[in-house]
């Protein structure tokens, strides 16, 4: 098992929800890795990247590499962030092929969490409890891009006094998509809506998932509406005791 991990903890993370980054960071160092947090780490590019704006993904890429090279495993609580790092740099440096090297270089390192624990450390049980009914979303990169699904659920599965209900739409888009609900406000809630509405029908106190950028737009129609659900990330599950 190796000792050494970086974390990538995205910006909104960083900025939003700095206690999932805390969570990850337990549920690592409790099974014996140490955490390494590169300071000079920003962002993946991948806002720019999506808005059109390649130079300017380049130029944040750019510095990603810089700051990640000699790193050993890089672990990132977000699917949509790790795809852009493992599939859409490649894409940015098709005409640079210093970085594109090193980019191809450093995506063999790049894990989302709940892969890494599975794939690299090798456990599905990290001795969390959670006493409590929840559902799980899937998000559209991590399902779609990275296909992460079963995963989750199995960490999921081993942690003590927790239910987990399937919702009827869990692989539907939750409406956020970036800039999408910015630019699409309309069509963004209405996808929220139909979210939330499945989710309700399972009955679950809390709803669970592996992009915080998701889960930011669930709790945002949930506590619209006035509902008594929670969101969690995986890693704030798999912290608990």
């Amino acid at each position: 098992m190796p000792a050494r991990v970086s974390l990538f903890v995205t910006c909104i993370v960083d900025q939003l929800f700095p206690k999932v980054g805390l969570a990850v960071v337990d549920v690592l160092e409790r099974l014996g890795f140490q955490v390494d947090f590169p300071e000079q780490q920003t962002c993946c590019g991948q806002p720019a990247f999506n808005s059109g704006y390649r130079e300017e993904a380049r130029q944040v890429a750019r510095h990603f590499l810089d700051v990640f090279h000699d790193a050993d495993y890089i672990v990132v609580p977000s699917g949509s962030c790790t795809s852009m790092i493992a599939h859409h740099f490649e894409d940015i440096f098709d005409k640079e092929p210093e970085n594109l090297e090193r980019a191809r270089r450093l995506e063999s390192k790049v894990y989302e969490f709940s892969r890494f624990l599975l794939e690299v450390a090798g456990v599905d049980d990290v001795g969390a409890r959670l006493d409590e009914v929840v559902t799980y979303h899937d998000s559209c990169h991590a399902l779609r891009e990275l296909k992460v699904k079963d995963g989750p659920r199995r960490l999921l599965g081993k942690v003590r006094g927790l239910e987990l209900r399937e919702m009827d739409a869990a692989e539907e888009c939750c409406g956020f998509g970036g800039t999408f609900s910015v630019k699409f406000a309309e069509v963004s809630g209405g996808m929220a809506r139909t979210k939330i509405d499945s989710i309700v029908r399972t009955g679950a106190s809390a709803v669970v998932s592996v992009d915080s950028s998701c889960l930011m737009q669930i709790q945002g129609a949930i506590s619209r509406v006035g509902l008594p659900i929670r969101t969690l990330h995986l890693a704030e599950v798999l912290a608990s005791r």
